[in-house]
């Protein structure tokens, strides 16, 4: 490992407590052509749905931290090009965190990314977020400034909660926009969230309004208390009219279970 990887490393560490751990170096020569070829698949089978249904500030992400379709991303050459943008970065970890560590790399506008793929019989689905999920699915929403600014007032609120019921209700926010997001845009609904945009079932789903689906006017006192079935199809998702709204939501959302 050359000098400047060690001394980057060391200083997220003395930035990261909780998170230091579990912070790991994306090993992205070790990446298979098998693995490439899974990825492109993926993107190139998402992106005519997205070109039409996706909301411009991921259409704009995607094309402004430099991914390419027949590729995986190398994380340092997204984040040379995000935080300058935002101040964000996709910090590669070693799976799923804990809590604490979430919300403190969340606070510090590093971004937990995953590095592995799924394998080829998991192409529709796979339960635990692969690089695919957090790369294509949340990295160009953090481009967009106001977005950027939501998810570190997020983390930041979630870091000061003790209480197990207000971090479950807080999960419900980060559920209902950065999971399953949607917004009103040029007369339509566009979708933003990450499991909207990595998923086609799902993405599908919302676009033809698919049995049962209600989509709801954003608001912060019915997100916090609407339970989420991780298990099926989403019942009701919550339309926002600007990212703005969210930002001042996370705000909000601290006096109502802080």
């Amino acid at each position: 490992m050359d000098t400047s990887v060690v001394d980057s490393r060391k200083a997220e560490s003395r930035e990261l407590v909780a998170a230091a751990p579990y912070l790991i170096e994306q090993d992205w020569a070790a990446y298979t052509p098998e693995q490439h070829a899974i990825w492109t698949e993926l993107v190139t089978r998402r992106m005519p749905q997205l070109r039409e249904h996706a909301c411009s500030a991921y259409l704009e992400g995607f094309e402004q931290i430099g991914l390419q379709e027949d590729r995986l991303p190398v994380l340092k050459k997204v984040s040379e090009r995000l935080q300058p943008r935002t101040g964000w970065n996709s910090t590669a970890v070693s799976g799923f965190l804990p809590a604490d560590a979430f919300f403190e790399m969340l606070a510090a506008r590093k971004f937990p990314t995953t590095t592995w793929i799924r394998s080829r019989d998991a192409m529709e689905y796979t339960p635990e977020p692969d690089i695919f999920h957090d790369v294509f699915g949340h990295v160009p929403m953090h481009a967009h400034p106001v977005f950027a600014d939501f998810l570190e007032q997020y983390g930041k609120v979630c870091a000061g909660l003790k209480s197990a019921e207000a971090l479950e209700q807080m999960g419900r926010l980060f559920w209902f926009t950065v999971e399953f997001g949607v917004i009103h845009e040029a007369g339509k609904i566009k979708v933003y969230g990450s499991g909207l945009i990595s998923s086609h079932g799902e993405c599908t789903h919302v676009v033809e309004r698919g049995a049962g689906l209600e989509i709801r006017e954003f608001d912060v006192d019915q997100v916090l208390n609407t339970v989420v079935d991780v298990s099926k199809m989403q019942p009701v998702l919550y339309a926002i009219e600007s990212f703005e709204q969210i930002y001042e939501a996370a705000k909000e959302a601290e006096s109502r279970v802080g």
